[in-house]
């Protein structure tokens, strides 16, 4: 199996295992990509050899590799998946960041991993995303992508005001949200900014979206599941300043004073590495200290 490595290079951390790693694969005669990034930086720091460095470099990473090993947190192993874009070449995080609900292994914890994935000991997921559109405005061409894993967000931007959101569910009328934004996720993005707002977990597989409020102004506009096959639309309204529109954490400012966002299931999906060990539960579990005594 040929592993392509990857990651957030701005974590001063990430260097040294990075190295030792590639070298441990390559010492077992196993397949290395790193992509390009990474391998510059190996090589100006003397961590691995000039050589082995420019052989095993690459900008496409995906089409190059069977496995791929993204080093950071949960916003490094969605910045893998969308460098991937289209392709399904399985992902495993490795956690250097802080939760990471995504990221499966810790650093220390990577040997024994790869160990399990050359025996078969391994299992794949397939998780859900959303497609996603702005009337009138190619995506693209603003950085964003089209497909989110984790969430799609609108909010104010550069202003106290509140933005009324318009939502509707396959054209039947929703909700009015008069409140600082809404963010709209997919089960995998449920324990991100969604959690934070007091949207719902979602399980994975669940195969549903959650539409969540960011501060309404009136109490009763709480947190909706809806089917994974229905059609949302956003009709967004500010009062002459621009929304600050998101997707999986990257956002730019739309300055269209109305902006309709259509919202619905992809037919992409990011393929993640799990283990038979480390259920999704036990990830709950420990991430967010469930059933730990002395924690409130």
């Amino acid at each position: 199996m040929t592993y392509g490595i990857t990651g957030n290079i701005t974590k001063p951390q990430i260097w040294e295992p990075v190295a030792e790693l590639t070298t441990w694969l390559l010492e077992r005669g196993l397949g290395v990509c790193l992509h390009r990034d990474l391998a510059s930086g190996l090589m100006e720091r003397g961590l691995i050899d000039a050589s082995v460095c420019a052989s095993q470099a690459t900008d496409e990473l995906a089409a190059h590799s069977d496995l791929l090993l993204s080093f950071g947190g949960d916003g490094s192993l969605l910045r893998t998946a969308h460098a991937s874009d289209d392709a399904t070449t399985p992902i495993l995080g490795v956690n250097m960041g802080r939760l990471g609900f995504l990221t499966k292994v810790e650093v220390q914890e990577l040997y024994g991993a790869i160990e399990s994935i050359e025996a078969g000991a391994y299992e794949l997921e397939d998780r859900m995303t959303l497609d996603v559109s702005v009337d009138g405005i190619v995506l693209k061409d603003l950085g964003l992508a089209s497909w989110a894993l984790n969430d799609v967000v609108v909010d104010k931007s550069g202003t106290t005001s509140m933005i009324a959101v318009e939502a509707f569910v396959d054209d039947a009328p929703l909700n009015t949200y008069w409140a600082d934004g809404l963010i709209v996720s997919t089960p995998t993005g449920s324990t991100a900014y969604a959690l934070s707002v007091g949207g719902p977990i979602l399980a994975p597989g669940t195969e549903c979206i959650s539409v969540s409020p960011i501060a309404p102004h009136t109490l009763t506009a709480r947190p909706i599941v809806l089917p994974c096959d229905s059609e949302l639309r956003l009709h967004v309204s500010t009062r002459g300043h621009p929304v600050a529109f998101a997707v999986d954490g990257v956002s730019t400012l739309l300055d269209a004073e109305d902006t309709t966002v259509r919202i619905r299931r992809s037919d992409h999906v990011v393929r993640l590495v799990t283990f038979p060990d480390r259920d999704y539960f036990s990830t709950i579990r420990d991430k967010l200290k469930w059933g730990q005594s002395g924690v409130f």
